[in-house]
């Protein structure tokens, strides 16, 4: 995947916690034909799930306890304000999102490409892009 004369970062993977790993998984493979690459124990006494493609993915992460409430992410040192996720078929992937019952928002079509955001039932942003229309 990479070579040893690299010099710029690639993604790998990015680690979120939510309610439940394993159906948030199976949530994101349908979303984006994904595949889990790991599942099992984790820190803390929790679960992940590493769910993404064969080159980068996303790691759902619980310990079973979850705190209520959330601050404002866009105001809160450190927070995640949403994972973008490439799709070579936007109105497709929407559609799939419309299905899960996700409402899409903040439509928009910009340099590089067309754009939509959803947020899940753990209320984590998406922003799903196609540079392909």
């Amino acid at each position: 995947m990479t070579d040893g004369n690299q010099k710029s970062g690639v993604l790998e993977h990015v680690n979120v916690t939510v309610s439940d790993p394993v159906k948030t998984a199976e949530i994101l493979c349908d979303l984006f034909d994904w595949h889990i690459r790991w599942q099992g124990d984790a820190k803390h006494g929790g679960t992940t799930v590493h769910v993404g493609s064969d080159d980068s993915y996303v790691a759902v992460y619980s310990m079973g306890q979850m705190k209520e409430g959330r601050d404002d992410s866009y105001s809160t040192r450190g927070g995640l304000n949403h994972i973008g996720v490439v799709v070579s078929d936007l109105d497709a992937a929407e559609q799939r999102v419309l299905a899960k019952g996700f409402k899409t928002h903040s439509h928009a079509d910009y340099e590089p490409g067309r754009r939509f955001y959803f947020h899940d039932a753990d209320m984590i942003e998406f922003e799903v892009v196609s540079y392909q229309d």
